[in-house]
């Protein structure tokens, strides 16, 4: 493990943001990643970074996201060629329900609060209901995929009884703590990046008080009425944004209200098949993409019953919709390949290590915050900051005679802090693609107000740092 381990992944990040090619930057960042590993023949860097690539097709997990991401785009083509999008608007807008910029983001923000089984459907819920309300009013995409990125990982992360809290619990008895339920719910209170990302949204809302590129965003919207930026490049395809109800078709809100509630109640339901009976031990990855694929099933029932779409049509519209995603899909599969080179490599612990350098009582929460802030950024995974910290971190508190959930919490407001603005993390590319934002503009405009959270989070781990020095 050298400091060579982390170059892959931050000359991906930083090549993406300076020239907005994000697709060959990653790609960069894979093949100069395996190029590291080849002993730096370049040629044989190329042939290992395909092989990776094809290879991200081997994890089933990995094939589901990506199946799942692109079914989304069918679900959105056929709510809104059924009229249903175009209902759901009319009836929060006519009805009185929002009549603000500033209630429509509260209104986002409470669908991303009150879905926490699984972060990526609590971002293509709030985006998929509160995107056509926000082109109404003239609110910016980019604020849009803020307030799904907010309210997805830093609100999952704060529940115990979802696949998020079980894998926490299960990597703390690994590593031997007792009482890992109530360690774990006494933690809760102190994840304050977790705390501060979601309260930061509920500021901005409710203030108006925008700061960096967001505001720019904002400015433009308002101003110009342009919800993207000209040169802006959705994740999802124009064509299956924009596509109108069909001709005569009454636009009913129902339409777009059972399918996205078909998605979410097939969570839970699949988390219990899958979990064998245990909601916390189902497989996130299978659920999500039985949520989807039972959402589009019932749609086309429902609208084959009130002769809105024959079956052909749906078919269509499906492989339409799926045809809209496929730069996500392609993201994705880069995102899952880098994540790869960086295990290959051990960024995770060759960070982890260095810091353990500096590690000392008072300072260990605020340390090991900062240093899976690093390690999550770099290689987008929170699950995978919390395998390597976990471990490291536990035993560290055990020692030092540290408080436990403190350093627990430390532990977790770092690796939520790369899943939620990480340009490679997962959770980031859906709540672009949620939202139908560039991702390059989601994460520009996203990251001064997540290195608000992480600041304020950080001066916090060091006060009770000093404060809670015991378990």
């Amino acid at each position: 493990m050298t400091w060579l381990s982390i170059l892959p992944p931050i000359s991906a990040i930083i090549l993406a943001l300076i020239t907005r090619q994000v697709y060959l930057s990653l790609f960069f960042g894979i093949w100069l990643g395996w190029t590291i590993l080849s002993d730096w023949n370049p040629l044989l860097g190329l042939i290992n970074s395909i092989e990776a690539i094809i290879n991200v097709f081997k994890e089933s997990s990995n094939t589901k996201v990506i199946i799942f991401s692109a079914l989304i785009g069918a679900l959105i083509a056929l709510t809104q060629r059924s009229g249903g999008v175009q209902g759901f608007v009319n009836l929060i807008l006519n009805r009185g329900f929002i009549k603000s910029r500033k209630m429509a983001q509260i209104f986002a923000w409470a669908i991303g609060m009150s879905i926490f089984v699984e972060s990526s459907i609590t971002c293509l819920v709030t985006g998929a209901v509160s995107r056509p309300i926000f082109d109404k009013l003239k609110i910016s995409r980019e604020k849009l995929a803020y307030i799904c990125d907010s309210t997805s990982a830093p609100v999952c992360i704060m529940i115990p009884l979802n696949a998020w809290g079980a894998y926490v619990l299960g990597l703390l008895s690994q590593a031997d703590v007792k009482n890992e339920i109530s360690i774990f719910i006494s933690s809760i209170p102190l994840n304050f990046y977790a705390i501060f990302s979601i309260a930061l949204v509920v500021f901005t809302a409710i203030t108006g008080i925008d700061y960096g590129p967001m505001k720019k965003a904002e400015l433009r919207a308002i101003r110009e009425g342009k919800v993207i930026a000209d040169e802006a490049m959705p994740l999802v395809s124009e064509e299956v944004i924009n596509i109108q109800p069909k001709d005569k078709v009454k636009p009913r809100a129902l339409n777009m209200i059972v399918p996205i509630l078909t998605m979410i109640l097939m969570m839970p339901i699949g988390l219990y098949i899958t979990g064998n009976g245990n909601l916390t031990s189902g497989s996130g990855s299978t659920s999500v993409l039985w949520a989807v694929l039972t959402s589009i099933f019932v749609a086309g029932i429902l609208y084959k019953f009130q002769k809105i779409l024959t079956i052909r049509e749906t078919i269509e519209l499906t492989l339409k919709g799926m045809g809209g995603l496929i730069p996500l899909a392609v993201l994705m599969t880069f995102a899952f390949a880098i994540g790869s080179v960086c295990k290959e490599l051990k960024t995770g612990e060759y960070v982890a290590q260095i810091a353990s350098k500096f590690l000392k009582p008072s300072l260990l929460p605020s340390v090991v915050f900062l240093t899976s802030c690093i390690i999550s950024f770099s290689t987008g995974t929170s699950w995978g900051t919390f395998a390597i910290m976990i471990p490291i971190a536990i035993p560290s508190a055990i020692a030092m005679n540290s408080n436990l959930p403190l350093v627990l919490a430390s532990v977790l407001s770092g690796g939520v802090f790369g899943d939620h603005c990480s340009p490679i993390s997962d959770t980031t590319i859906v709540s672009s693609m949620a939202s139908a934002c560039d991702h390059l503009d989601h994460v520009k405009t996203q990251l001064p107000y997540a290195l608000t959270a992480a600041g304020l989070a950080f001066t916090f781990f060091i006060i009770f740092g000093f404060i809670l020095k015991t378990n």
